[in-house]
């Protein structure tokens, strides 16, 4: 079932129009009482028009900017109402109202094992709206409650599709892809909630973390993968600058060394550059040889 336009006129000629239904049901009536003769007939024509009047003041509604009104006929679907203001429109019908706005939808935390079996904790903000009032009015019970399942669980399964950090170049993760990951989200998302008329917006992780059981052995891991990338980065800059001073005073024949000597060189300058502490100078009284 998909959503389409129902029977919708302006309020406000409608109302005078069923005013003067009223009116002339009341005149008939009273003129067929007290007449010179009781007019049956015309008692008769004043009922009936009573009758059309009430039946075409159900007709009337109020629909608000960014709400669709379903009208339902005799347990029919007879369309949707989107015109805005005091609106006529086929009578005797229900017209439960289906909010057209942009909503936020905040789930729980939830628990789940990454792709390399980590427990985690993820929550996301999902922003959704209403396209289709039909299909959200006729093809799920509850589409709130339906939006909010389907939520939770593809935020489950996205979680379980990739690792919480990276472990092999190239991967992709939670935490180091956000933007790539919860476009898949979004995709996998949309393709359950399309189905009762409900688009998703975005959807933005409000929590990524490892579960508290492992959290700490977790924080040292990344501690120490930092130290280590931090040591790389040190060690090739200080092999860069040792070369680049061989080379200069090759260069500019400031002194002669031969490998015993360029070795030594090397060394010292590795464990200025490279030493977590300040190097203390030794002065060498004597040769490099004794």
């Amino acid at each position: 079932m998909k959503e389409r336009a129902a029977l919708s006129l302006p309020g406000w000629p409608m109302l005078i129009v069923d005013i003067a239904l009223f009116v002339a049901a009341g005149w008939a009536i009273v003129v067929g009482i007290i007449g010179d003769e009781v007019s049956v007939p015309l008692i008769l024509a004043g009922t009936g028009l009573a009758i059309v009047a009430g039946v075409v003041a159900s007709g009337f509604t109020v629909v608000e900017p960014n709400v669709g009104r379903v009208a339902i006929f005799l347990g029919r679907y007879a369309g949707t109402i989107r015109r805005t203001g005091f609106t006529w429109t086929v009578p005797l019908t229900l017209k439960p109202a289906y909010s057209l706005r942009l909503r936020n939808f905040e789930s729980e935390t939830l628990k789940v094992n990454d792709a390399i079996g980590n427990p985690i904790e993820v929550a996301a903000v999902v922003v959704w709206r209403v396209v289709d009032t039909a299909r959200a009015a006729f093809d799920v019970d509850d589409y709130e409650k339906f939006v909010k399942i389907q939520s939770e669980t593809a935020i489950r399964h996205m979680a379980s599709q990739y690792p919480y950090d990276i472990y092999e170049e190239g991967q992709i993760s939670l935490r180091a892809n956000a933007d790539e990951v919860m476009k898949v989200l979004v995709d996998e998302l949309q393709g359950h909630l399309t189905e009762i008329g409900v688009d998703v917006g975005t959807v933005q992780l409000r929590r990524l973390a490892y579960a508290p059981e492992i959290a700490a052995d977790m924080l040292r891991r990344q501690q120490a993968e930092a130290v280590v990338a931090a040591r790389r980065r040190i060690v090739e800059g200080a092999v860069g600058m040792v070369e680049q001073a061989l080379e200069q005073l090759g260069e500019r024949h400031i002194v002669t060394l031969d490998e015993e000597r360029k070795a030594a060189m090397v060394s010292n300058l590795l464990v200025v550059l490279c030493s977590e502490h300040s190097a203390q100078p030794v002065v060498n009284a004597g040769t490099l040889y004794q």
